[in-house]
């Protein structure tokens, strides 16, 4: 029987560190890094940085449901980020730096809003959470040199 690998895609401040968390979790099968949520086409990451083409740094996750839930690729989601902080996630600032789900499709939108709400009841926040929960638009892979970036760099360490 053949594997239906489904799609998350998440933005969690630095691409770099989210993408290497990802890869160790069972049954995530592949991830890129790259651009979305804005509105120029073919962003550059130079561009992105500039801070006014509307993209998010972003991570799109290939994962096998039978092995990881979308729901616990979204708890994990909640536990590694600050979703109070507005456009900023550890050392980064900026509109690129905001956290967001961009789900796909009504199931996935469903189960965002869910989890954000079983994440705000579980958690105390003396500020009101902001991570936005927008549907998926193109994505853009980054550059070659920022794919498994920890990996090629390793004494690297992100905010997550």
């Amino acid at each position: 029987m053949e594997t239906k690998f489904e799609k998350a895609t998440l933005a969690m401040g630095c691409f770099w560190g989210p993408e290497a968390f990802y890869k160790t979790i069972p049954g995530v099968k592949d991830t890129t890094v790259g651009y979305t949520g804005g509105s120029l086409v073919d962003p550059t990451y130079e561009k992105v940085c500039g801070g006014d083409t509307g993209h998010a740094e972003a991570i799109e996750i290939m994962f096998d449901p039978a092995v990881v839930t979308y729901g616990q690729i979204l708890d994990l989601f909640w536990e590694h980020h600050d979703p109070s902080a507005y456009h900023r996630q550890g050392p980064d600032v900026g509109e690129q730096y905001r956290a967001a789900i961009f789900y796909h499709g009504e199931g996935q939108r469903k189960e965002a809003e869910a989890s954000k709400q079983r994440f705000v009841e579980r958690h105390a926040f003396s500020k009101p959470v902001v991570t936005e929960i927008s549907e998926a638009g193109v994505f853009y892979p980054a550059e070659e040199y920022h794919q498994d970036y920890s990996e090629k760099h390793s004494s690297y360490v992100c905010h997550i």
